[in-house]
């Protein structure tokens, strides 16, 4: 069985999410380093494990959830269906279950906003976990004035706190944020994040349960 922790330590995986953390540093997107993919992974198999789904699910999400951005390597676009191939043949590589590693293709190939629906319980997970990462600290170009950086950089840059709260008595996954209003505005924030709110709620109903986004301690969804 396949443990997350050699899957970090193999050469290869280390190799190629260096080069996809420089790329995207070079094309100026927020950071989408293994500080980024630790986070998502330990999210994903948080979420799955507050809904007492079973341990091997658990482990299957912390893994797709480590590995999701991983297509950046190649190119920012599409990235989602690049990561799902690379990702399938390293786990096979490393002897994974052929069925298991193509969960974990089939839920990183989902989980952009942009083309992604939740397939299974995995993706549903890695999908919540992937876009509840928000925070100033993933904004890594220099901003001379924030005011006059772009919405996408204020929205993180405003971020002070994220994080994901599972009640699987009351059924709700909610995402929870504190951002600094002085330099973004709640609807700043929707104008970027509607699409990806979206995708959430599907993917907390595909968990059987429903989605709410809580700004500043007032919730929203």
């Amino acid at each position: 069985m396949l443990d997350l922790n050699v899957l970090k330590n193999d050469r290869e995986v280390q190799a190629i999410m260096a080069v996809s953390e420089r790329s995207i540093e070079a094309l100026g997107f927020t950071e989408h380093s293994r500080r980024h993919s630790g986070i998502v992974s330990k999210w994903s198999g948080d979420i799955l494990r507050a809904l007492d789904r079973e341990e091997n699910r658990i482990r299957l999400a912390e893994i797709a959830g480590y590995l999701h951005d991983i297509g950046n390597c190649i190119n920012r676009q599409d990235h989602a269906f690049s990561g799902a191939i690379i990702a399938y043949r390293i786990l096979t590589r490393l002897g994974m279950d052929e069925e298991d590693a193509a969960e974990i293709m089939a839920a990183i190939g989902n989980h952009d906003e942009h083309f992604g629906i939740p397939v299974s319980d995995i993706s549903a997970a890695l999908i919540i976990a992937d876009k509840a990462d928000v925070h100033k600290s993933r904004v890594k170009k220099p901003i001379d004035n924030v005011m006059s950086a772009n919405i996408h950089d204020r929205v993180n840059l405003a971020a002070e706190r994220s994080y994901l709260t599972v009640d699987k008595n009351a059924g709700t996954i909610t995402l929870n944020i504190e951002i600094d209003t002085e330099i973004c505005s709640v609807m700043d924030y929707f104008e970027i994040y509607f699409g990806r709110m979206q995708l959430c709620r599907r993917a907390a109903e595909f968990l059987g349960c429903h989605f709410s986004l809580v700004i500043n301690g007032t919730s929203l969804v």
